[in-house]
């Protein structure tokens, strides 16, 4: 499949966007999205794909480090779900970690990342886009 993918990092307060190339080889940050409800979350991921002609979107999977459902996956799937009933191709891809990584490459760029959460949220949004990328495309 050719076109661009959207990395979602789904948080409770914020939503971390990447967006690939339309090759698509590359992941990059895109935005940060303030979560005020669900509703509004997905019509701005909605609008997010349409401006950007996003052919598949790859929703971050928290899952436990021992590979256990939390309240978390189980809220994500959710709204996974929500953008599939809106017309979205959905795929999951197990984020763990790249929270940590997103943080450990904010600070190796000499930048504080608990005054940059939503540069962490984008990055780590990118890191879970290229895991799913390096997978399915150039692996």
């Amino acid at each position: 499949m050719v076109g661009r993918l959207l990395g979602v990092d789904h948080g409770d307060r914020r939503i971390g966007l990447a967006l690939s190339d339309p090759i698509p080889m590359i992941a990059s940050p895109l935005k940060t999205l303030t979560v005020v409800n669900a509703h509004e979350a997905i019509d701005a991921i909605l609008e997010i794909v349409k401006e950007y002609d996003v052919v598949l979107v790859i929703v971050g999977l928290p899952i436990g480090m021992k590979g256990q459902e939390t309240a978390q996956t189980k809220h994500v799937k959710t709204f996974a779900n929500n953008l599939i009933k809106n017309g979205i191709k959905v795929a999951l891809q197990d984020e763990r970690l790249t929270s940590v990584s997103a943080k450990k490459s904010i600070l190796e760029q000499q930048k504080k990342a608990s005054k940059n959460k939503g540069l962490v949220d984008q990055t780590a949004a990118a890191i879970l886009l290229q895991q799913y990328i390096d997978t399915h495309y150039n692996g």
